[in-house]
Order: structure tokens, then sequence, then C-alpha cells
């Protein structure tokens, strides 16, 4: 495939405060976002925060209760979504788990490209071309109630690509998938956006997904939590942490009046304006790990004075064995939080700071 250089400024899908209700549940709340050429972007978030009826809203299954849907038409300008048909730029979806007529898997890949006008005289070496790819060709003829989970969902995926749009749309991709065809899932994402095409995929893995995303939209609670590239999400939720492993534990009736004297002694390196949220206190001990968690200034400098400190000034009291910075990030420590929370509203406001409100 031959990649192609696009100019990732011209926006393509944007969503202006959407909201879509269920009787007295708000399953889409006000969200606002734009996708651009090119881009592709991941709306990351646990099951139930409102993923799909963002999609199937984008794919007209539903209709928004309030806001609207705008989409770069053929003409190269947006119009609302609930007045335009045949306009619309080239989309393909891919919504939720897919079910199928009882067909094989060339009838049903032929009945989708006619149904999007795919010419006839390439359809069958478009089929060929990507069932070999998804490793389906030895399934062409087989019926589709005959395929597992994941090959269902990979028959999925090529019906949403069948037709070559130049906006796909895909609703959890890898779910069903082995470790090694979610690998493939990914690598495939890579080379369309190679083409340039535009991609939004809905998924709740983290992970897997911030490794092919220009850009992720974090969703709880039908609300837009933060929206940024993986790595401006991640610096802006980094904390300045130093861990220390212990060589014994801590006595308790030791540990408040040694916490006491850390504060007071490493209180110049420590970080003066720590988020309540990430926690309450600079020092912290976890007995579990006979370790201290010390949140501090970040600056090279007072990771060694601290130390210094530590090991001179505490000698009597406990011995480091370890003394290390983590690399990671509160993003998926916020992520974690929607999960195991769902009482908890979590919201990322500009200055990176967590905001947590019950629901």
């Amino acid at each position: 495939m031959e990649e192609k250089v696009i100019d990732k400024s011209e926006v393509v899908i944007k969503l202006e405060n959407l909201t879509r209700n269920f009787g007295n549940l708000k399953a889409v709340d006000n969200v606002n976002l734009e996708v651009c050429k090119g881009e592709t972007i991941g709306l990351v978030g646990p099951n139930g925060a409102g993923k799909t009826t963002t999609i199937k809203m984008i794919a007209k299954i539903l209709r928004p209760t309030s806001g609207r849907i705008l989409i770069n038409t053929n003409h190269h300008k947006l119009e609302d979504l609930q007045k335009v048909s045949r306009t619309i730029s080239n989309m393909g979806f891919l919504i939720d788990i897919p079910n199928f007529y009882d067909m094989t898997a060339y009838q049903l890949l032929r009945y989708f490209a006619n149904l999007q006008n795919y010419p006839k005289d390439k359809i069958d070496a478009r089929i060929d071309e990507l069932l070999d790819l998804f490793k389906l060709e030895d399934w062409k003829w087989e019926k589709v109630k005959t395929f597992s989970k994941g090959m269902t969902q990979k028959l999925g995926i090529i019906q949403s690509i069948l037709h070559d749009p130049d906006i796909i749309i895909l609703d959890e991709p890898q779910t069903g998938l082995d470790p090694a065809a979610r690998i493939e899932i990914r690598s495939y994402i890579r080379e369309l956006q190679s083409l340039g095409k535009t991609i939004f995929v809905a998924s709740h893995m983290l992970y897997e997904i911030s490794e092919v995303c220009d850009k992720i939209a974090l969703i709880n609670h039908g609300s837009i939590i933060g929206f940024d590239t993986v790595e401006n999400l991640a610096r802006a939720l980094r904390t300045n942490e130093l861990n220390c492993t212990l060589l014994d534990p801590i006595a308790l009736n030791e540990l408040d009046p040694i916490l006491t004297r850390l504060t007071e002694k490493l209180n110049p390196y420590l970080e003066q304006n720590l988020d309540p949220n990430i926690s309450k206190i600079p020092i912290k001990y976890n007995p579990e790990r006979q370790g201290l968690k010390i949140y501090y200034d970040g600056r090279n400098k007072s990771k060694g004075e601290i130390l210094k400190i530590l090991i001179k000034e505490f000698e009597s009291d406990f011995t480091v064995i370890s003394y290390i910075q983590p690399r990671s990030s509160q993003l998926e420590r916020v992520y974690l939080e929607m999960i195991a929370d769902d009482a908890l509203k979590i919201k990322i406001n500009q200055n990176g700071v967590l905001e947590k409100n019950e629901k």
C-alpha cells in the first residue's frame, strides 16, 4: 500500500452537545468532539460508558435527544447528519457484536458489496483480498453460523471496509479475538492510517487502542472527561513519585512519628501543590510492599538530596534497598478508577487536575 500525505486540519466529524437519553438514563451527556481527516481517534471507556450509543447515533441507528452530528459531505463541507443522505462521504461501520444472515462468507460479503454499489467487476477480487488478509480464505464457502466469535468479528470488520470507505467507525473491533488476532487488527489499522483513512474506534482496552490512535477521548457516564493525544493526557496526569523499598517493615507504633519526621526533613523537596485526589499526604507507607511513596517536586537535585537524607538521617529507622522513579502516568489509574467505582464521576480539567464527584 502506498502511504499518502494527509492534511489533518480538515474536520470530517463534529459532535456538538450530543445527548441521548433512555428514559431517565442519560447515556450520552453533552458530548463535544472533532475528528479531522486522516486521524485515528479512540473513544475509550468502561462498558456502559456511552461508546456504542455514540457510534449508533453517528451511524443513524439512533437519533440524538439533543445536539447534532456534523459530517463532511462529498462537497467538502460540514452538514447536519440528520439532513443529508447519499451526499455523506463513504463511511464504514462495525457496530458492537455483528449478527449476520445465514449465508456463506462469500455470499454475505457480496451482498454488502452490492448494497454499497461497489464495482461489480471488482467485488470477487476485493473479497479474496480481505479474506486472505484476515486469514479467513479457507472459510470463504462456509456458512457464517459455523464461525467462532472471533471469526465473526473479523468478518464484521471486513464488511465495514469492504467498499473502501474514507471514514471507518469501529465499535470494539478486538472483541472476541485472541492476542495474535488483536495484533493483526492493530497492524491493519496502521495500514489504513497510511492510506489516509479517518478512523473512529471505540474500545474498553486503553493500552491496545492507545497504541494506534492519534488521540483518545476518555468517556465516563456519557461524558468526555479528557480528549488529547495519549502523550499529552499522560503528561497532564503525571505525578513525580519516588518509590523506596525497605529491608524490614516499619513497626506500627513507630509509623506516625517516622512519617512526621520524614515530612519535616524532606519538606524543601516535596510537591507543595499535590492534588488531593491523588494523595492528601506527600509521603505514604505501604506495609504490604514494605515501601515508601514520596511525592516530590520533580527536580533531579531534589531526588539526590532525598536519597541522602533517607540514608544518613534515618539509618537507625530503616534501610533503603531500592530507590526508583516509576515511569508510569496516572492515565491508567484514572481509567481503572472509572471501571472500579461506578458511582464516581471523574473530570480532567484544563489544568490537568482530576475532579471527582459522586453521581
